[in-house]
């Protein structure tokens, strides 16, 4: 694209935006350039069992979902976002070669605990940023950028992994040293936001009590909370890829690519709902979702699934920008942290749910059963979007 054509296609933004875009970015690269290797190192180097790992990571992906909504609380109490988020940049970039210092599990457990507690307050702040970097007709460009900066650490992240154990051969615990690098270089971006405060006084208190939020809100989260019921970690994809016969390697090159498409979809998806509307975007993100689940499902073919996980993305990246967006949109500006993070938790904490049903349902029932579960979700998801959130929610 020619500069007239790149400036007025990202026109509306500012340089908060891209600051806040690159520090998604980098300290995305960060945490999933250990997603490969923190299940092998915590198997293979600290000689944990498989319950163990499902234990690390599920107790850390609560402390994270949990803490988002508190964060949000407390900035919008103190009306700064960019200290909270920066305090919780710096844990995790910290946390990182932690967990690679670890001689037993409990350590590791206790500093990825740090990383999400990190991740976990520096979310609803930065979100927070995000939306009154724009102006709110371009809100969803704003957030659509955020996630685009988010998918494709997502993408590069397992790559350079790869690259730092194979190509130049490095241990494990060298993976999560070097992990530090692109968390710091986040927290250098975001240092470099010029904050505005919300002119507006805040509460005297905390206030996390349900009254604090418009019904439209609350019709919103309800509404996503019916489809998220049934939405489980992407671990069972990748499950679900190896189970018909795909290569460790190839798999991860899937995954590569499911991220790199939810990176590409991110700006769009939000650009695009700031002229169609939030929830028509969500909408169509949902039956992408509800088309891949049964795409796994009903299919074994290796030629079906990589193009099934790839498409996954499309949802992937669509529903991460858009969703954000749209609770943005539906809370006043003085509790907009507080509005993403405890939407964000919602989101979280069912997954966590969803996740432990998908579990049950792949030891006990059938592997398949698990996408047939979150399609079924996903139908009842739409019939709630279209019951309880307008066109145009902000309305």
């Amino acid at each position: 694209m020619s500069a007239p054509v790149v400036q007025r296609y990202f026109a509306g933004l500012s340089r908060n935006t891209f600051l806040l875009a690159l520090s998604s970015l980098f300290a995305d690269i960060s945490t999933e350039m250990l997603y490969p290797v923190l299940p092998v190192f915590l198997t293979q180097v600290l000689h944990a069992s498989g319950s163990i790992v499902g234990i690390v990571d599920g107790v850390a992906q609560a402390t994270q979902n949990i803490v988002q909504g508190f964060s949000g609380a407390i900035s919008d109490r103190l009306q700064r976002r960019k200290p909270v988020a920066l305090i919780g940049y710096l844990l995790a970039a910290f946390a990182k070669p932690l967990m690679g210092l670890a001689t037993v599990w409990q350590a590791l457990l206790g500093a990825r605990l740090l990383d999400r507690f990190g991740a976990g307050m520096r979310s609803a702040p930065r979100d927070a940023l995000v939306a009154s970097s724009v102006d709110e007709r371009d809100r969803g460009r704003a957030f659509g950028l955020e996630g685009l900066g988010d998918n494709a650490g997502a993408f590069l992240g397992p790559l350079l992994a790869l690259l730092l154990l194979y190509g130049l051969h490095f241990d494990l615990r060298g993976v999560f040293y070097l992990a530090i690098i692109p968390g710091l270089l986040a927290f250098l971006m975001v240092l470099l936001v010029t904050e505005q405060r919300v002119v507006v006084a805040a509460k005297s208190k905390i206030d996390i009590n349900l009254g604090q939020f418009p019904r439209r809100y609350w019709n919103y989260l309800l509404a996503t909370a019916l489809f998220v019921a049934g939405n489980s970690s992407n671990a069972f994809l990748i499950l679900r890829t190896r189970d018909v016969g795909v290569s460790l390697e190839t798999t991860i090159l899937i995954y590569a690519a499911f991220n790199l498409v939810a990176a590409l979809i991110s700006y769009p998806a939000g650009a695009l709902s700031d002229r169609w509307g939030r929830r028509n975007i969500l909408l169509a993100a949902i039956v992408v979702f509800f088309v891949a689940y049964l795409g796994f499902a009903l299919t074994r073919n290796v030629l079906l699934i990589a193009p099934l996980f790839v498409l996954y993305g499309l949802y992937q990246g669509a529903f991460r920008a858009v969703g954000k967006a749209l609770a943005s949109d539906l809370v006043p500006a003085q509790l907009r942290a507080s509005g993403v993070g405890w939407y964000s938790t919602t989101v979280g904490l069912l997954q966590l749910v969803a996740s432990v049903a998908a579990g049950l349902l792949w030891d006990h029932v059938g592997h398949v059963a698990v996408f047939y579960f979150g399609a079924l979700f996903a139908a009842v998801g739409i019939i709630g979007l279209f019951a309880l959130v307008p066109v145009d929610a902000r309305e």
